[in-house]
């Protein structure tokens, strides 16, 4: 069983940044598919970006060069560093965590980001 806590979200100003924090609890961190995603209201959830080891990454088209995923293992923890944040990018964003890319795996609770004037 693994728990994921998101941090990190708030209400920022268009181009401003913030840094989303994903914890794991359980074992088996480092050997899972991290992934942040995010619904925004009236909309499905869609996946924002994914992190296999350290290196192995995957955007949506519409955050890539703003946006970047990382992990820490001996931390647990994956990372998403958002940057020129727009007022699009308002959502939900949840951690999830896959043994593998066709399972359901386990989701975070969700955190609010808020991009407005």
């Amino acid at each position: 069983q693994v728990q994921l806590v998101e941090s990190g979200g708030g209400l920022v100003q268009p181009g401003g940044s913030l840094r989303l924090s994903c914890t794991a609890s359980g074992r088996g961190f480092s050997s899972y598919l991290m992934g942040w995603y995010r619904q925004a209201p009236g909309k499905q959830r869609e996946m924002v970006a994914t992190i296999i080891s350290t290196v192995i990454t995957n955007y949506a088209d519409s955050v890539k060069g703003r946006f970047t995923i990382s992990r820490d293992n001996a931390k647990n923890t994956v990372y998403l560093q958002m940057n020129s944040l727009k007022p699009e990018d308002t959502a939900v964003y949840y951690c999830s965590a896959k043994s593998s890319p066709s399972v359901y795996g386990y989701w975070g609770q969700g955190t609010q980001v808020t991009v407005s004037s």
